[in-house]
């Protein structure tokens, strides 16, 4: 699709097979996937956002019902066998813990095995992973990268089907973590773009638009539209800045080159056991690039969840090591922009720039032509549809007992073999923090929640729905955008907005929940669904678990107590801990001396510890801490009942995250 950014694996796909130029997700991550999986629009199945953004409306309980089986169930009562590798986000946040239940994981939902995790991100490094419902050890070896382990089980599991039963058939759900934030790879493949993009993304534009041409999957009479606001022209920044941002680009190509590698891997082992041509293949995105590195990027993702400020010369103190086990870092938006060519605006926005991706899908055996390209409009709905119609089978009436809703999207085969047959879909409404579209027959009416320059997500200003406007595009004759032609058509844009509410009525948008995730989530929802948000006891050793199944000790006041035996006075070890070696809390015995700790991102440590050292023998340990204005706290160390040490924090972590 004319990206500078080497992958020759997923080149193969494409090349080999059709590329989709005019396909579209659902803006985010966790919708996409529940709209993949099941055929349906994401709200109609609970998913309008993400699992910890959750809300007692039915449009994002975050709960995939039983009315909407997944392709894995299809196929699983018809004989495939169903594996499940990767990245999850289809478990509601509060039923992620031991505790379960483990009917939305992936072994509840079609998949007879899972090795993978289950909210929207992990370390590359050092992930935390589930083997089907239990905590799997991730290997400790110092070349460990979580897209080769995700490979390796691939590999294994595929080479393991065909060696018992060769003969039957199976789906592979394979969802690397790349190239969702932190943008982490080995060194090695980061430093083979050394220089690559010291031009900047203005230059980069320009240059994915002359090969996208080239290329055929946009058309000649495509021009950039203007920059999306606040992104700085690249010529203006200061050398150092650019500095930066252009290794950081690096990093993320580095990242997904690598990870080209292990999707070839899986590809190759596949060829070699002599059933590559007869396995269908599709590769797709989830989102348009993400714009939550800010302007200038982030050398952490706690400055991003923890709404930290960061300047250029804390990127430039950590260059080095950016990609690396250290940081978990992110791209500055204007590369997001750049790897949204030629759209505008990116990740969660309604515009083509948050809901268009490529597609491809190889099968050879199928009848699919190597190379040629498809323009029909089509939607991630719509590929639960095309595997049914490939395999032959229909949508039943009833799964496991349960009355099923009829699938929403449409299949995509009948244009495998026809690149001038028109589309079968004609409609497609969106919604994503607000901010709304609705396609038509080549039209296109959005309404974006965010003023200009307001900045690139909800945690910026926004308008009052009654003042928000509708833009409208003859995608057609302009697919990026960039005329708009709302006041020339006021009479179809009335049209597209009431259809837009009558859409939304049907598939469960309603009503819009735009409300910040702080806000979404309850402490009665969350207690209803069985967590404990406001405490818990533990005896001895426990976890780890997922941090979103623990007490709730961000944005806010909290008491952590221990009861333990000191055998002798250099005791060392942990208590507590939340959070990873990227920030969290820590409370722990150090040469028998209590400590606490606060790291609000992977560079920024604030430790209050006691001057003494623990006696010998049983001590009620505890800390104190108190969130004041703006999340400064105020921490206290006790030793039975005696106030050993205090002292200030500058920030504690404001959202719990994963």
């Amino acid at each position: 699709f004319g990206s500078s950014i080497k992958t020759p694996n997923i080149d193969r796909i494409g090349f080999e097979g059709l590329r989709y130029t005019n396909f579209h997700t659902t803006a985010l991550c966790g919708p996409t996937r529940a709209a993949l999986l099941t055929g349906r629009n994401p709200h109609s199945v609970g998913f309008g956002h993400v699992t910890k953004a959750i809300s007692g409306y039915p449009g994002y309980s975050m709960h995939l019902p039983d009315s909407a089986a997944t392709i894995a169930e299809l196929l699983k009562q018809n004989g495939y066998s169903t594996r499940a590798i990767g990245k999850w986000h289809l478990t509601p946040s509060h039923e992620t813990g031991p505790q379960g239940p483990f009917d939305r994981w992936p072994t509840g939902r079609g998949f007879q095995r899972f090795y993978g995790f289950l909210p929207g991100m992990t370390d590359q490094y050092r992930p935390y992973l589930h083997r089907d419902n239990t905590p799997a050890v991730v290997p400790d070896k110092d070349d460990y990268h979580l897209s080769t382990d995700l490979a390796d089980e691939a590999i294994r599991q595929i080479g393991e089907l065909n060696a018992m039963s060769p003969d039957r058939p199976f789906y592979l759900h394979f969802a690397p973590a790349a190239g969702h934030s932190p943008h982490q790879a080995p060194k090695e493949w980061i430093d083979r773009y050394s220089g690559a993009f010291d031009h900047g993304w203005d230059v980069e534009r320009e240059r994915v638009l002359a090969r996208q041409k080239q290329l055929g999957v946009v058309p000649e009479s495509t021009v950039l539209p203007p920059s999306n606001p606040d992104v700085a022209a690249w010529d203006s920044l200061p050398e150092n800045e650019r500095k930066l941002y252009a290794r950081m680009q690096e990093v993320y190509a580095g990242y997904l080159s690598h990870t080209d590698a292990q999707i070839g891997r899986v590809l190759d082992h596949l060829e070699q056991l002599g059933i590559l041509d007869n396995t269908v293949v599709m590769l797709c995105s989830d989102n348009g690039a993400s714009a939550e590195g800010g302007p200038e990027g982030t050398v952490d993702d706690g400055f991003y969840s923890n709404a930290l400020p960061q300047t250029a010369e804390d990127g430039l103190a950590h260059i080095d090591d950016l990609g690396g086990p250290r940081l978990q870092n992110h791209y500055p938006w204007g590369w997001a922009q750049a790897g949204n060519t030629p759209f505008r605006w990116y990740k969660q926005f309604t515009h083509a720039g948050g809901i268009t991706n490529g597609l491809m899908v190889r099968w050879p055996s199928g009848g699919i032509k190597a190379g040629e390209v498809r323009k029909q409009y089509h939607h991630v709905i719509d590929i639960a549809p095309t595997l049914l119609e490939i395999v032959g089978l229909s949508m039943p009436e009833q799964v496991n007992g349960v009355t099923q809703e009829p699938m929403h999207g449409v299949s995509m085969a009948y244009s495998f073999s026809d690149a001038e047959a028109d589309s079968r879909r004609n409609l497609q409404h969106y919604e994503m923090w607000g901010n709304r579209g609705l396609w038509r027959d080549g039209w296109m009416a959005v309404s974006r929640l965010q003023p200009d320059g307001a900045g690139a997500y909800p945690q910026a200003p926004v308008a009052p729905f009654d003042e928000l406007t509708w833009e409208l595009y003859d995608q057609s004759n302009d697919p990026n955008e960039i005329n708009d032609l709302a006041e020339v058509e006021p009479a179809r844009v009335r049209a597209m907005e009431q259809l837009w509410w009558a859409e939304a009525g049907r598939y469960n948008v309603l009503p819009i929940d735009n409300r910040a995730r702080s806000q979404r989530q309850s402490a009665q929802i969350v207690r209803a669904a069985g967590s404990n948000p406001d405490g818990a006891v533990f005896y001895g050793k426990g976890g780890p678990f997922e941090h979103v199944v623990a007490p709730r000790v961000t944005g806010r006041s909290f008491t952590i107590e221990a009861n333990v035996t000191v055998s002798e006075t250099t005791a060392s070890g942990v208590l507590y801990m939340f959070g990873n070696r990227h920030g969290g809390y820590c409370l722990y015995l150090l040469d028998g001396k209590l400590c606490f700790e606060v790291a609000p991102s992977s560079i920024e440590t604030d430790t209050i510890a006691a001057p003494i050292a623990l006696t010998a023998g049983e001590h009620t340990l505890e800390v104190r801490v108190v969130a004041g204005e703006k999340l400064r706290g105020a921490v206290e160390l006790i030793v039975d009942g005696v106030t050993l040490a205090s002292g200030e924090v500058p920030r504690l972590l404001r959202v719990q995250e994963g």
